[in-house]
């Protein structure tokens, strides 16, 4: 009653599902929003006017800083510059903490 059996070709490749692959949905995108874009539309979604109902938040989103105010120009760092100057600022504070003290 325990024989082995050798399965048939046509069985296998019916079981063999599980090493498809199914195709991936398609989804159309007409465009991005921009920052621009979504700042405007901040100001007129009333979700984001309230929070949880109770908060009122329209005053915190006429003083957001725009975009351009927050972005800065990425400036590289020289080690031995920065180590001269941080520890030059340090020791022109001590001596004026020194001179103080003699006063």
């Amino acid at each position: 009653t325990d024989i082995p059996v050798i399965p048939d070709l046509e069985e296998v490749q019916e079981e063999d599902l599980a090493m498809q692959v199914a195709a991936p949905p398609s989804v159309q995108v007409n465009r991005v929003l921009t920052y621009h874009d979504l700042d405007k539309d901040l100001m007129k979604c009333a979700a984001f006017q309230t929070l949880d109902g109770e908060v009122d938040l329209k005053l915190l989103t006429k003083v957001l800083a725009p975009d351009h105010e927050l972005r800065e120009e990425d400036v590289n760092w020289n080690w031995d510059h920065l180590f001269t100057e941080v520890s030059s600022e340090l020791v022109t504070e001590w001596d004026i903490g020194q001179s103080e003290r003699e006063d």
